[in-house]
């Protein structure tokens, strides 16, 4: 047999999977690109005519654009890079020293947040922040001022919303990280007179560095997709102060019915989330 029939022939039991990606994923992708590049509307009043970048020039001469990506940069940093990352890290540290039934209690605790769907993490969030909400009653009770915080902090608080319901992923990346750290190598260092802080930086930072690029990599690509959660507790609101750019394109495509310009806007979505994993995986090589 030659040597192109036997590669033909090792192709042949990935062919059904490679077809249906074709099918379901470059498929969609390809027609949402060409949709991006024509004057597509939902009310169906101009067709669907090539306009080449004109919805991509629209974009960035748009306020609104560039307030949706200045809110998804800090609702991503606040809430992925240093609220997950940072409080995951903090969690699995604290568990690993822990005794049994705390590790339990609060590992129990903090995955129910993760698990929960996005709508009823959003409804949860909502009720707190909300001006009756549980936030201020406790603020009430301790004789402090209290406020409307989804009015006045909005993209804080759905920023503390993401870090409640998502931390419990980077808890668990970095306990398993940390469990791979060799308990001879710490010993070591308490015997040497190293400080605990001093141990972190050191020791367990540098021995974990790979499971923090990937930690924050992921983190960093779902936060910028997040909707519901958003989209529950403020409907990017009051006015677009915590419209991120998923809900800028979903005012755009389904509720202004500019699908055209809602695409074009999802593409520059997708060129941001590369543009991140880009950076992330160069940081990665540059440590090996």
């Amino acid at each position: 047999m030659s040597a192109s029939r036997r590669g033909a022939w090792r192709w042949l039991p990935i062919a059904p999977a490679t077809l249906l990606l074709l099918l379901f994923l470059a498929g969609p992708i390809g027609y949402c690109v060409w949709i991006a590049f024509t004057d597509t509307q939902l009310t169906g009043a101009s067709g669907a005519d090539f306009v080449g970048l004109d919805n991509f020039r629209r974009a960035f001469a748009d306020d609104g654009f560039r307030n949706a990506v200045w809110l998804t940069l800090v609702f991503t940093f606040v809430s992925a890079v240093i609220g997950q990352n940072t409080l995951g890290l903090a969690l699995a540290g604290l568990m690993r020293a822990a005794s049994r039934p705390v590790r339990t209690v609060t590992g129990t605790l903090v995955i129910a947040a993760w698990v929960l769907p996005e709508i009823v993490a959003a409804f949860l969030l909502y009720a707190f922040f909300r001006r009756e909400g549980t936030l201020n009653a406790v603020l009430d009770w301790l004789q402090l001022p209290s406020q409307n915080w989804l009015y006045t902090l909005p993209i804080l608080a759905v920023s503390f919303a993401n870090v409640w319901r998502g931390t419990a992923f980077s808890m668990l990346i970095y306990s398993a990280a940390l469990a791979e750290i060799p308990r001879e190598v710490v010993e070591a260092a308490e015997v040497d007179g190293a400080s605990g802080p001093r141990r972190l930086w050191y020791i367990t930072l540098p021995m974990i560095r790979r499971s923090i690029g990937t930690n924050l990599m992921l983190n960093t690509l779902s936060t910028l997709s997040v909707f519901g959660l958003i989209w529950a507790m403020t409907r990017g609101g009051p006015g677009n102060r915590s419209q991120t750019l998923p809900v800028f394109m979903y005012d755009q495509a389904f509720l202004k019915s500019l699908i055209g310009y809602g695409t074009a806007v999802a593409l520059l979505l997708l060129l941001v989330g590369a543009l991140f994993s880009v950076v992330y995986l160069r940081l990665m090589k540059a440590e090996v």
